[in-house]
């Protein structure tokens, strides 16, 4: 009888292995593959090898804390002739001596997570087994059986791979771009987003149930939604809009997710401090990446926040432009969610594709502060009883707004818009650092049938305030146009502009104030006002009024979004009509100037020159540079400047990178001082592979 087959060494053949399975920024020192897609293990015996016919081989692949082969989270995988696609299965690829190279292949719709695989050999009477060691599975949108298959390789290069992204801000009239570092492959971070999931409520109250379902990316979606935010459990981040940010981090202070993740690992699952939509987004959108769903972070101008369901933003306003504490809906100047990819097998036929997944807390859905995912193709059609929260998302992009401007007579005026909601909503092009608009995918041209049908449908699900759906219409319009630059540290002029439309000559009053904004629509003082009793209009003719904004009136009020927030009031003496006009302007932050010293090498020390000039009229303190980038830096470089930087001079560090990875990479850097915050700026630097 032949003696048992005694296993000597095993080798995951981790960088072959990662490379065939899109995971080689991960690393050589962990095997991280994708489901559905097989992959070669390296066994060797002693003291003697394989022999077919006398030995049998069976694997056993499990993962969660109690593995099941009911549940889905245990394989007994029996070494066979061939592979079986859509099953656990594995073959003998090559037999060398004492050498033996498995093949194995998991599902298409295995559930994720980290694996724990062993290995039972049998000969005659004879059995042994041993842990072969730890995997770690993903989603695979290569794999066409596999729920979140993208068909296009250069759209799963940039929304799975791709490291380093773009996540666009500002005004819907001055759009600007903060790059990101989502850093999905580097150390740490696939530990995190599984230990994600073992924190979220689902699994502490049902593990076995919770482990089972990890193979569904609707319901893997909807718990990173939740978790991001610590609202109702053990979430990555903390909201906070309030401008105090003294005993954490401004969310204006991050460059990327990997020290977000790093630091809620590192302190037992503890909130950090702070995030607003955009940190929100983009740390979810590292989570879905690395856990292998195809994501990307897209940016709604005009966004709305409708509290009571009704379709309508109703904003409440005295007569001099200022919010009434009675208003509860909200329109933010912008407002960023993740689009994550995947089919709705749970749905009907037909919503596919991309969906909304929002993790900043705004409402629950179902008890939690989370949001998603909800079909774009739902939205688009006013299916507002789609799962889920499609409802939420439709508010955002198609509400109407409707502005109440209480007199000091206490007669309320109204001005309705329907169109001023959801616009240029934006994404990272796909292999460029452009914007794509999308707007279209999400909503119909404003005013055209499709639109008007949509809404119809829509608003048989809720109820509306009767009256509200006639646009009005004035014989005078007027709108609010601003200087060509604007840049922080200047004064600069805004306009409002005003075409009398009627045959007659109007007298009127015009009420302009300027306040510092924070991007939610949040107000500080007036930083600029004007009030005319008695503004002659003539007859079809326009007349544009200036308002002058002072850098010593709105500097030291100005928030970390850089925004401030033009009003004016019209009113018709003849008609007592009110006509209103809101613009949300973006002040120019300084650019950051980084060059690169050197030729770009793999594996060879690369030096970074980082400056910003100093536009202020008062000297710069406090002042710091952080640096960071996938595959450059382990993780952000603070870099801190002992002496002020007084006006007209340059702000200059120099950074030691160490590029670990070939290709094209994004240095992100951050500038932050006492009176400039959350500047960003970017490098694209092409890194030369090492010689072969």
């Amino acid at each position: 009888m032949a003696e048992a087959l005694i296993l000597e060494n095993c080798d995951f053949d981790c960088g072959t292995n990662n490379r065939n399975h899109y995971t080689a920024d991960a690393g050589c020192t962990k095997l991280v593959v994708r489901r559905g897609q097989a992959f070669d293990i390296k066994l060797q015996f002693s003291p003697r090898g394989y022999e077919e016919g006398v030995d049998q081989l069976t694997l056993f692949a499990q993962t969660g804390p109690c593995p099941s082969e009911d549940f889905g989270t245990e394989a007994r995988i029996k070494v066979t002739d061939s592979l079986q696609e859509g099953e656990w299965s594995a073959t003998i690829s090559s037999v060398d001596g004492e050498n033996l190279v498995l093949s194995l292949i998991s599902p298409p719709d295995a559930r994720i997570g980290k694996y724990a695989l062993s290995l039972e050999t049998s000969t005659g009477t004879e059995e042994n087994s041993c842990n072969l060691g730890e995997f770690f599975l993903l989603f695979n949108p290569w794999c066409p059986e596999d729920s979140v298959y993208m068909e296009n390789e250069e759209e799963r290069k940039e929304y799975v791979v791709t490291q380093h992204g773009i996540i666009f801000m500002g005004t819907k009239d001055s759009i600007t771009t903060v790059p990101w570092n989502f850093g999905q492959f580097e150390d740490g971070i696939l530990e995190a987003a599984l230990e994600v999931l073992d924190n979220n409520p689902k699994f502490i109250e049902d593990s076995t149930t919770d482990c089972t379902q990890r193979n569904d990316p609707v319901y893997i979606s909807r718990v990173v939604s939740a978790m991001v935010n610590c609202n109702d459990d053990n979430g990555i981040l903390y909201g906070r809009w309030d401008n105090t940010y003294g005993d954490g981090v401004s969310p204006m202070f991050w460059i990327g997710s990997v020290d977000i993740l790093r630091r809620w690992r590192k302190f037992r699952c503890q909130a950090v401090r702070y995030g607003q939509c955009w940190v929100f987004a983009a740390v979810a959108c590292s989570v879905l990446r690395c856990l292998g769903i195809p994501a990307r972070v897209v940016t709604n101008y005009n966004s709305a926040h409708d509290t009571n369901s009704n379709l309508v933003i109703e904003q409440y306003l005295d007569d001099q432009g200022r919010k009434q504490k009675k208003q509860k809906d909200m329109i933010w100047n912008f407002h960023c969610w993740v689009e994550a990819w995947m089919n709705r097998l749970d749905l009907p036929e037909g919503y596919d594709g991309w969906q909304v997944v929002d993790p900043t807390p705004q409402e629950k859905s179902d008890g939690v502060f989370c949001c998603g995912p909800a079909p774009v193709l739902a939205v688009k059609e006013g299916d507002l009883a789609i799962n889920y929260d499609v409802q939420f998302v439709f508010a955002e992009v198609n509400a109407d707004v409707v502005y109440y401007v209480e007199q000091k007579n206490g007669t309320v005026r109204q001005t309705k818009y329907t169109s001023q909601v959801g616009q240029n909503i934006s994404t990272k092009a796909v292999g460029k650092d452009s914007r794509e608009d999308i707007t279209h995918n999400y909503k119909y041209p404003e005013g055209s049938e499709d639109e008007r049908r949509v809404f119809e449908k829509a608003n048989e699900h809720v109820v509306v305030p009767r009256g509200l759906r006639e646009q009005a219409q004035h014989a005078i319009d007027i709108k609010i146009t601003v200087s060509e630059k604007m840049d922080k540290g200047s004064d600069f002029d805004v306009f409002a502009v005003i075409n009398n439309n009627t045959e007659e000559d109007k007298e009127c009053r015009l009420m302009m104030c300027a306040r510092p904004t924070s991007y939610t629509g949040e107000v500080g003082p007036e930083c600029g006002k004007k009030d005319l009793l008695q503004l002659k209009l003539d007859a079809n003719a326009e007349t544009s009024v200036p308002l002058s904004v002072l850098y010593e009136k709105y500097g030291s009020t100005l928030t970390q979004d850089n925004m401030i927030k033009v009003m004016a009031l019209l009113q018709d003496y003849s008609t007592q009509d009110m006509i209103l006009a809101v613009k949300d302007i973006q002040v120019k932050n300084p650019d950051i100037k980084v060059r690169v010293l050197g030729e770009p090498k793999q594996q060879k020390k690369l030096v970074a020159e980082i400056s910003l000039k100093n536009p202020l009229s008062e000297p710069l303190t406090g002042c710091s540079f952080t640096v960071g980038g996938a595959g450059l830096t382990d993780g952000p470089m603070v870099k801190e400047l002992d002496c002020p930087i007084e006006p007209g001079q340059d702000a200059k560090v120099r950074v030691d990178l160490m590029p670990q990875l070939s290709g094209l990479r994004k240095l992100v850097v951050d500038f932050e001082s006492d009176r400039l915050q959350g500047v960003k700026g970017y490098k694209n630097i092409i890194i030369a592979p090492l010689p072969k």
